[in-house]
């Protein structure tokens, strides 16, 4: 894993299996690829692997994206000891699971929400 640079904000982002998951997750790859945020495995911060606690914490801010209303990257977050990030809900978008297909129109709108989060 590259270090996250001090300047730049992290996001983790749900991965979840239903279409508003898959939004979520590229979303946040968006935010990375477009040097927005540094793009961190939100299955390292359940594990609590050192490197990515240390890339987490080194960051200026911190977006967790979470694709349905359970919250999991923020319960996540949330159960590392993280407080403070910002907290991006897709249903609060407008988006439903299960009626949210993974469109580049639909990933860029979140892609937008969260750049703004940052």
């Amino acid at each position: 894993m590259s270090e996250i640079p001090s300047n730049r904000p992290a996001v983790v982002s749900c991965s979840g299996a239903a279409d508003v998951g898959a939004v979520a997750d590229g979303a946040a790859r968006r935010l990375a690829r477009d040097g927005h945020a540094k793009m961190l495995c939100l299955a390292a911060i359940g594990a609590r692997l050192p490197s990515t606690m240390e890339a987490a914490q080194a960051a200026p801010s911190l977006l967790a994206i979470n694709g349905c209303p359970s919250r999991c990257a923020a319960k996540m977050l949330e159960d590392a000891g993280f407080s403070g990030f910002a907290d991006l809900q897709l249903a609060e978008m407008g988006f439903k699971k299960g009626q949210t297909p993974p469109s580049a129109e639909t990933v860029a709108a979140v892609a937008a929400k969260g750049t703004a989060l940052l």
